[in-house]
């Protein structure tokens, strides 16, 4: 039976559907911006693992793929000068975390960095999460994702959490009002508002600082 013009046109425009998981792995790698950070477990609805391992193997070792730590692969972004560039820390971890759902919360003296509270980016950076603890070097750096209770994990993903994290790594007798100014001027309504609602999540000493911040005191 002959196919009518309309068919012929749908069968022209249709995607190619990749039909190898070589390919398919091509494609979602394509997909995904530069600096994203993958593992074998963001393929594994794709085939089985030893398969999507050879893949992955086999797209380093061409230079399509670069091999950043034992089971995680990058695209890595490119500066003019610098050339390849690592990624960046949160992307490692949430590779690390895998496709289970997992949360993370910065925390130690890296939630203190991403706060402002300090200049120096730490070569130990450690997540706080609700899973697996396990620890991945990246060149010069030190990846940790540490497990910890559902308490320290209540407030993950929030401006609350990384307050908490940072002022708990500070520690009470180093945070004076310089520092508590230093977070008032990065707080936005909406965190203020955050620092209040999750307050009780926090040791009391920092609680008071997090209500202080979000009523504007002095």
């Amino acid at each position: 039976m002959k196919s009518t013009p309309t068919q012929s046109v749908n069968k022209a425009i249709r995607p190619k559907v990749p039909t190898s998981i070589d390919a398919a792995i091509r494609a979602q790698l394509n997909a995904a911006e530069k600096g994203r950070v993958f593992s074998p477990t963001d393929f594994t609805d794709l085939g089985g693992r030893a398969a999507v391992d050879k893949v992955l193997s086999r797209l380093a070792a061409s230079g399509e793929l670069r091999r950043i730590a034992r089971g995680l692969y990058d695209r890595p972004r490119t500066h003019p000068l610098l050339g390849s560039l690592l990624p960046a820390a949160d992307e490692i971890a949430r590779a690390i975390a895998g496709k289970g759902g997992l949360r993370l919360q910065p925390s130690g003296a890296y939630a203190a960095n991403l706060l402002g509270l300090s200049e120096q980016v730490p070569l130990k950076l450690v997540f706080l999460t609700d899973g697996a603890t396990r620890t991945v070097q990246v060149g010069s750096q030190q990846i940790t994702l540490k497990h910890t209770t559902p308490r320290n994990m209540a407030t993950a993903g929030r401006i609350s959490g990384l307050v908490i994290q940072a002022l708990r790594h500070l520690k009470q007798i180093n945070v004076d009002e310089e520092i508590v100014a230093q977070l008032r001027k990065r707080l936005s309504k909406k965190d203020k508002a955050e620092l209040l609602a999750d307050a009780p999540l926090a040791p009391m000493w920092i609680a008071e600082i997090m209500r202080r911040l979000a009523k504007g005191e002095a």
